[in-house]
């Protein structure tokens, strides 16, 4: 059974999940909610925003001036007609297959299409039956294939309609993956509940509560022109505060925790913004850092604060299973050996975080390794040079991505140790005092 404090958190924690998912607007982004464009949101960025009509005047260096279109013109409707969303349809058959030729005779591209009938089930056209094509190649290469459609799948497609709104054409954009990513996180939450009861129960809120403040706070506060930077760290201390007390509530070794976490978290931003400044990573490795420069809202970002941002969201959950670790170790030795020295108790956390920091490094640098697996599979096929290869952007940011979040959790180790030392030495013989005052 849960004790009342328990309740009490629980509820606490739920009401301020509930506040952030219908509250987007927060402390972060003071106000009311600015339109992309608007004066407002001008000010805040500190940087001019292309007005409309002036897009011909400056254009970026290297970019595609057909991209900048006016509103009210063909192709922006043509733009506005791709930027709508897919209807939801379901196959009731499959037809057959046939290889289908791009770009016209001379060029040779041909591709494996699957012809499937489709009824759509969500959307403007919702109950109305059409034969759809479904291209089973990726990029043209007839070697590498999608999975084919079958009978009662579910799918996205993408509709062109005739000038009297009946449709045209109909082609298969996506196969319908959300339900199935659904059951992952129900079986995920349900998992936590049952082996963590009480504790599990915990976990989820505080990852629901993560999940809305990373999607609710730092997504638009960065849109709006924020410091990428500072909002992340407001955000991360938040999280990190937030979490502990959700999983352990108010007592010396939460407040350990949360003290040591924030400490390496902010160590590795730190450590990652002199190394970026010295090595001149520009942020703009990854393609979808790029793609960032044309987004409809002309918003000026600063990616390399970004890069250092997306380093410490990185961080942040290893740093607080290694703070919350250590300080409930400490805890438990303060509890069951009162009288050992304050220095002894600090070697106790030292000797925990010793044995979980090789782990927890490794941990860290394979998940980068992973998400760069393709990456070096590519560079190891051309043989490219090791002294190439290190001086890349991209692959300079994710060495400094993996090694300043390491040593921000090998940081996390002492910071937590030597606070949960104190702590538990200067709230210890608070808690003694008032006992003896209540017995007198």
């Amino acid at each position: 059974m849960l004790m009342i404090k328990d309740r009490l958190l629980l509820i606490l924690a739920l009401l301020l999940v509930v506040m952030i998912a219908f509250n987007p607007i927060t402390v972060l982004c003071e106000g009311e909610a600015q339109e992309p464009g608007s004066e407002a949101m001008t000010e805040a960025q500190g940087e001019e925003i292309y007005d409309e009509g002036a897009y011909e005047d400056e254009i970026i260096e290297g970019f595609d001036e057909e991209l900048y279109i006016d509103e009210g013109t063909e192709e922006a409707d043509e733009i506005a007609e791709i930027a709508e969303p897919y209807s939801r349809a379901k196959v009731i058959k499959v037809i057959g297959e046939e290889d289908r030729s791009f770009g016209g005779a001379d060029i040779g591209i041909s591709a494996p299409t699957q012809i499937v009938e489709v009824k759509i089930v969500k959307g403007p056209h919702k109950g109305e039956t059409v034969r759809s094509d479904y291209s089973l190649s990726y990029n043209f290469n007839s070697e590498y294939k999608m999975s084919q459609l079958k009978e009662g799948d579910e799918v996205l497609l993408y509709i062109e309609e005739n000038d009297d709104g009946t449709i045209a054409t109909a082609y298969v954009a996506e196969f319908a993956r959300d339900r199935y990513l659904l059951y992952l996180v129900i079986a995920f939450a349900v998992a936590l509940v049952v082996i963590g009861r009480a504790k599990g129960l915990k976990a989820v809120i505080s990852l629901i509560l993560t999940a809305i403040a990373v999607v609710k706070i730092l997504i638009p506060a960065i849109l709006a022109g924020k410091n990428p930077v500072i909002t992340s760290v407001i955000v991360c201390a938040s999280i990190i505060g937030f979490t502990m007390l959700i999983i352990s509530g108010p007592n010396k070794k939460t407040l350990s925790a949360i003290i040591g976490t924030v400490g390496g978290v902010i160590i590795a931003g730190i450590i990652a913004i002199i190394v970026g400044s010295l090595a001149r990573l520009t942020g703009l490795g990854s393609d979808e850092s790029q793609m960032l420069m044309y987004i409809p809202q002309n918003i000026h970002f600063d990616f390399r604060g970004l890069l250092f941002a997306g380093i410490l969201i990185g961080t942040m959950g290893a740093n607080m299973d290694v703070g919350m670790s250590i300080a409930s170790a400490m805890h438990e030795v303060k509890a069951h050996n009162p009288r050992i020295t304050t220095v002894d108790l600090m070697k106790a956390g030292m000797n925990v975080g010793r044995d979980v920091m090789a782990t927890m490094s490794n941990t860290l640098i394979l998940a980068y390794a992973g998400s760069s697996l393709p990456l070096m599979l590519l560079l190891m096929a051309y043989n490219t040079p090791f002294s190439h290869i290190i001086n890349w952007d991209i692959i300079a940011s994710e060495v400094v991505r993996a090694i300043a979040g390491s040593m921000g959790l090998v940081f996390t180790i002492p910071v937590t140790a030597f606070v949960a030392a104190q702590i538990e030495e200067r709230l210890g013989k608070d808690q003694d005092k008032a006992r003896s005052d209540e017995h007198v």
